[in-house]
């Protein structure tokens, strides 16, 4: 009984102390303006967090290492791996491989959602046909991988690196949907009318704009049937006043730390340095022993007494052997095995080498790690800003599919306002004339402001459209070269790891091969990644800090 009350006690002093902290409103430290307080203007100040990962994400703690430092032998002859120092900031991936299951969500939500729709459920199938080879028997594959319930925790294969952008986006969008209807802010299956015996009345979503981030922050996705009954509280004090008395209700906003990061590929650096997982041999910035695999040691089998001799990945041993003896299968697998299998590295990542190839989202070049920068380098950026349908109510243009229409970057820096509705009634005017079939006007850069024109090379570059990459130099290639003497274009895409019909030299982190971004193959696969927004260092307890100290409240004289 005594028990009982001491817990029922601390239980109620802890929600006086809530409620007392709540009560009692923060102050701007530079005006003194108390926050979240609609009758002082309604200036809000969000709690400050550090996000959790979105579903399937662990986190990695970044840090400085050598890009391509692992490497022991130039696999493929092209010295594509120079070797420089870089820093990758934190962030998040994905624990395992995407898997047939995964994909088939993926399908299955296209098909609910655009039943008609067959060109998009086409357009995102994997090819199955990867597996096919002229004198193999490879039919079975074929026809079952990707959906027999056998190989449902298995990588999925035979997706391009455009499917897989399209599928992180796809991906973003469903779980900060969740999110949002599990918090009560989004309606949802829930809350529509119920049918018989209190049930929740069926409701189709075909035909229906599906929730999409972008949409959703600039306020284009609410209203009836849309909207949850636990919207947060609008403190703008210019806010229509909310029914039957109660406060104005707002969507979430970015502000309010609720929604996720977009999922994304991760760069070629941050696979690396994910793969290398060289924390684990780290003691107070010393780094202990490095690696040539995602674990310790120079071999591929297990040291330890209980799986001594065990091979550590999914891969070939040599021609002919992908398996093992009948009898005794050392790696249990002839093609890929379940995402799953084998020890995972010292981040927790499971089969950052063998089992499948992985995309990640650099554009290939062979000296990238000459050239790039050193804190988070990556190769493949091309700018591009949200089209705005209405530019004066700041309202996006979007498809058919409920996602904003991008146009790419125009400009290296913020344009005027005047400057960019000029940019948008061009852009709109372009469209309309392609769309009566008339020829649109030709692209062309932002003009300087009057007053300040160019010169010398600035004057020779004038007119000519903003390059949107913003790489700073020339990176062009010979497109008529292409696939006759050089397979490496702008479409080129790095993937990296090793697959479970490569040799053990493929599973060193930093062996890079490339492959055109709509091929596929039986061989490779992916994992997500997410930006971590915030502290970088994942796991501060026992280590020494500095104190921060809290800013003092304001009190006027």
């Amino acid at each position: 009984m005594k028990i009982l009350f001491t817990k029922t006690a601390l239980v109620l002093l802890g929600a006086v102390a809530l409620f007392s902290s709540c009560s009692k409103h923060q102050q701007s430290e530079k005006t003194g303006i108390p926050y979240n307080d609609r009758s002082n203007g309604g200036y809000v100040k969000f709690r400050q967090t550090h996000p959790s990962p979105g579903p399937g994400l662990v986190p990695i703690e970044g840090g400085t290492f050598v890009l391509g430092g692992s490497a022991d032998q130039d696999v493929t002859y092209d010295y594509n791996n120079v070797r420089r120092r870089v820093t990758i900031p934190s962030f998040y991936m994905d624990e395992t491989e995407v898997s047939n299951q995964d994909w088939l969500d993926y399908l299955h939500w296209i098909g609910i959602t655009f039943p008609d729709d067959h060109e998009l459920y086409y357009n995102a199938l994997p090819d199955t046909l990867v597996w096919r080879s002229p004198l193999s028997y490879n039919e079975p594959y074929v026809q079952n991988y990707l959906r027999h319930p056998a190989f449902q925790d298995y990588p999925v294969v035979g997706v391009s690196w455009d499917q897989v952008q399209d599928y992180c986006q796809w991906r973003t969008d469903r779980a900060n949907e969740f999110i949002l209807q599990q918090k009560g802010i989004l309606a949802s299956a829930k809350d529509k009318p119920t049918g018989k015996k209190g049930a929740p009345a069926a409701a189709s979503t075909a035909g229906k704009t599906p929730f999409n981030t972008d949409m959703y922050l600039n306020g284009q996705y609410q209203g009836a049937g849309i909207d949850g009954k636990k919207m947060l509280p609008n403190l703008n004090p210019n806010a229509a006043p909310g029914t039957k008395g109660k406060p104005a209700l707002r969507p979430v906003r970015m502000e309010d730390g609720i929604l996720k990061q977009a999922y994304r590929l991760p760069t070629e650096a941050e696979w690396e340095y994910a793969a290398l997982a060289l924390a684990g041999n780290t003691q107070f910035e010393n780094i202990n022993d490095g690696k040539i695999y995602p674990w310790n040691g120079l071999g591929v089998r297990s040291p330890s007494r209980k799986n001594r001799g065990m091979i550590l990945a999914n891969f070939k041993r040599g021609e002919g052997d992908n398996a093992g003896v009948g009898g005794y299968l050392n790696d249990k697998a002839d093609i890929t095995a379940p995402v799953r299998s084998y020890p995972p590295n010292d981040f927790g990542l499971y089969n950052m080498a063998g089992n499948v190839n992985e995309w990640v989202q650099d554009t290939y070049r062979q000296t990238s790690f000459g050239e790039e920068e050193d804190f988070n380098p990556f190769r493949g950026n091309e700018y591009s800003n949200k089209r705005l349908a209405d530019p004066v109510k700041g309202v996006y243009a979007k498809d058919k599919y409920g996602k904003p229409i991008k146009d790419p970057a125009t400009s290296s820096k913020k344009l005027k306002y005047s400057e960019l509705i000029a940019q948008q009634q061009a852009q709109a005017a372009a469209t309309a004339a392609g769309a009566n079939g008339t020829a649109a006007p030709a692209a062309t850069g932002v003009k300087p402001p009057s007053g300040n024109q160019p010169t010398g090379l600035s004057a020779s570059l004038a007119g000519k459209a903003y390059n949107p990459d913003q790489r700073g130099f020339a990176d062009t290639v010979n497109a008529a070269l292409y696939g006759t003497t050089t397979l490496a274009n702008d479409h080129s895409k790095v993937y990296k790891g090793g697959s479970w019909n490569d040799l053990s030299y493929w599973l060193n982190p930093a062996a890079r091969r490339f492959m055109n971004e709509d091929d596929a193959s039986a061989e490779v696969g992916f994992r997500c990644a997410m930006d971590l927004v915030g502290a970088a260092e994942i796991n501060p307890q026992g280590k020494p800090h500095f104190g921060v100290k809290k800013a003092k409240a304001f009190k006027a004289n």
